[in-house]
């Protein structure tokens, strides 16, 4: 399936190329500043592929940038996984950056701030900051330390860098305008006392800056022209330019916000992700069921089919829920050339064909994929015993069913028609196997017309089908949007940009969205063509979807497939529009 760069027209392309045109700019130099405190998600690869490819579009450059300055959620882990699934959605950064590489630098920076009168020493808690900082209507208060002696505020400063003071005792604001109509305004922490070993500079630092504060100056510092974020940083931007104006940056980025990608039926928000995780609800971040880049890679989705929908859902300043089944449909437009196509009995009902001879096993020709002759074909073993689908049998049909029943004919994919003869029950009543006889001269590809049935069901030979397990997904969550998580997640994220250490309680109320049947565990045969399949493999089992070789809990001899999609949707996609 092919990808074509973020070259369709969007606001961010049209401001990059009036820049390069007026000559504002001389090259495009764009980031992904992600912070290591979890895995991305589906979200992120939106941010990744806009950035990359409208560096790549105008011959520019696109850093990779951990924003690690908050050392108590971050970690190595985070930091690895995040390198690998930017690689896997097909990009190469030109610079690797972590925030933590400029601490000494910003701390320079707050130096000149106070110095300029701009930044002060606080001693007023979280909750009286928060308290204080009035709202949308009210002005906040100002902090009884706002008017120290700049000497005071440098002696301060210094000594919580040198370990003085217990973490929560003070913080360092900006000092702007506790009367803005824009809270964010309203003298801002810039630094806080964290005595926490960071993953990249170990002990060295007890003070850390704030998102807000850091964020821009390491723009500023890497040389970054187009600084590109999601829509609920729109309110963030004045505070943005103030510090790259009041820190004096000789390089001054611009930000730009787009909405971000949210998909239906899913969680989005990092904080609630982990705590799927830490309380075991899901089999860790990468969980087929989570929307994590590499949940989604486990399951068997594809770079392509993710860069796809990115680039469908175009880049505006709406913010919306894109309907899951839009990745669905992209998933199967690139698998449907590349995967074989086979048959996997995931029910198995046996079936014993009374009138072919004992002993003998023939091989039968099967295409790999009708649609790419390229892909060739494979021979697959047919005899006496069989496996087929528990509900490709009804022992009292319905109408309009014409699959397997007592006295019924229908075709064997690949193979030949069968007709059942007798039903074999345990003693609870239940079908346990099936007597059918065969039509040697109806076998596929024979020219064989003497009649039609209007039924063809799938199957495995019994003696050398491969035992396997599957696992079929449904939707993470029961409804259609992650709207109320959304909204306390980023109430979350400004609550934390102020200094305010509650704002990381997460709402556990999400916890009853959660589907109940997200996951089924089945137990059944695949062709013995499949007993080598490797993680990550693909394939199309007929009638049933595409299907992935799950890396996690596959081991020789024991074959674990995911579904990733099933083979057909309601989705249309020249009625979905752009997010």
């Amino acid at each position: 399936m092919e990808t074509k760069p973020a070259g369709s027209s969007n606001f961010i392309r049209s401001i990059v190329i009036d820049d390069l045109q007026a000559g504002r700019v001389k090259e495009i130099v764009t980031r992904f500043p992600p912070e290591p405190n979890g895995y991305l998600h589906i979200g992120h690869a939106k941010s990744i592929w806009l950035n990359f490819e409208l560096a790549d579009e105008f011959k520019g450059r696109t850093h990779l940038r951990f924003d690690d300055t908050n050392p108590l959620k971050e970690d190595i882990e985070y930091v690895n996984a995040i390198k690998e699934d930017v690689k896997w959605l097909g990009f190469e950064w030109d610079g690797l950056f972590f925030a933590s590489d400029f601490f000494e630098e910003m701390y320079e920076r707050a130096l000149l701030l106070i110095r300029k009168g701009k930044a002060y020493v606080c001693e007023l808690s979280a909750e009286e900051i928060r308290r204080t900082r009035g709202t949308l209507t009210e002005p906040g208060v100002n902090s009884p330390y706002r008017d120290r002696p700049i000497e005071e505020n440098l002696d301060l400063f210094q000594r919580m860098r040198a370990g003085e003071f217990p973490d929560g005792s003070k913080v360092l604001r900006a000092k702007i305008d506790m009367a803005s109509p824009n809270i964010n305004l309203r003298d801002p922490v810039l630094y806080r006392i964290s005595h926490t070993k960071h993953h990249n500079t170990g002990d060295k630092w007890c003070i850390y800056p704030m998102y807000a504060f850091a964020h821009p100056l390491e723009d500023a510092i890497e040389g970054v022209t187009h600084s590109i974020c999601t829509l609920e940083f729109e309110d963030q931007r004045p505070l943005y330019d103030w510090v790259i104006r009041e820190c004096e940056m000789p390089n001054v980025p611009r930000q730009y916000e787009f909405g971000k990608l949210k998909l239906s039926n899913t969680i989005m928000g990092k904080r609630y992700l982990r705590q799927l995780v830490e309380e075991g609800i899901v089999d860790g971040w990468d969980d087929p069921r989570m929307p994590t880049l590499s949940g989604l890679r486990r399951r068997g989705y594809t770079p392509e089919a993710i860069r796809a929908l990115c680039r469908e859902t175009g880049v505006s300043k709406s913010s919306g829920i894109v309907d899951y089944r839009q990745l669905e449909y992209y998933i199967r437009e690139d698998l449907k050339l590349k995967a074989p196509r086979t048959m996997a009995v995931l029910r198995p009902l046996k079936v014993v064909i009374t009138n072919y001879p004992e002993g003998q096993t023939e091989m039968l020709e099967a295409e790999n994929n009708p649609e790419n002759p390229e892909m060739g074909v494979r021979h697959i073993p047919f005899s006496r015993e069989i496996y087929i689908e528990q509900d490709d049998f009804m022992e009292e049909p319905v109408k309009g069913y014409h699959r397997l029943y007592p006295g019924n004919e229908v075709r064997l994919k690949h193979a030949y028609f069968i007709k059942c003869e007798e039903v074999v029950k345990d003693a609870d009543g239940r079908v346990v196997e099936l007597r059918c006889t065969y039509d040697p001269e109806t076998k596929s590809g024979s020219g064989f017309t003497g009649r039609k049935v209007k039924g063809t069901i799938h199957w495995v030979e019994a003696n050398h089908a491969v035992p396997a397990e599957f696992r079929l997904y449904d939707s993470l969550v029961t409804d259609e949007g992650d709207e109320a998580a959304e909204q306390a997640e980023t109430a979350q994220v400004a609550g934390e940009e102020a200094g305010d250490d509650a704002a990381g309680k997460v709402d556990t109320s999400f916890l009853s969205r959660i589907n109940p049947k997200s996951l089924e565990v089945v137990h059944g045969f695949v062709e013995p063509n499949l007993r080598d399949a490797k993680a990550q493999d693909k394939f199309q089992f007929f009638r049933h979807g595409y299907f992935n070789v799950d890396p996690k809990h596959t081991k020789p001899g024991h074959l674990v497939f995911n579904l990733i999609v099933s083979l057909k949707s309601s989705f249309d996609p020249s009625k979905s529009g752009k997010a």
